[in-house]
């Protein structure tokens, strides 16, 4: 598989690759390695949370309200 890098990504690349000793194609490896590890974990979270919204085991807020409650809590904090 060929990957096309943006010139500052690639320079970028380059310079870790020298500063580690480590190959590019190994750091772009262990980075994709992660960024796909990572992805597949917040979709296996995001599927679950909304697999207990369906379920109504979990009754979802309105975006204002979630807003309004955190903007109250950071108000009591400051006030005591």
């Amino acid at each position: 598989m060929e990957v096309r890098l943006k010139p500052e990504t690639e320079s970028r690349l380059q310079k870790l690759a020298a500063t580690t000793g480590r190959a590019p194609d190994d750091l772009v490896e262990d980075a994709m390695a992660g960024y796909l590890a990572e992805l597949a974990q917040v979709r296996t979270m995001l599927d679950g949370r909304y697999d207990e919204i369906q379920s109504g085991r979990v009754e979802p807020i309105d975006g204002e309200e979630a807003f309004n409650r955190l903007r109250r809590k950071s108000q009591d904090r400051r006030n005591s």
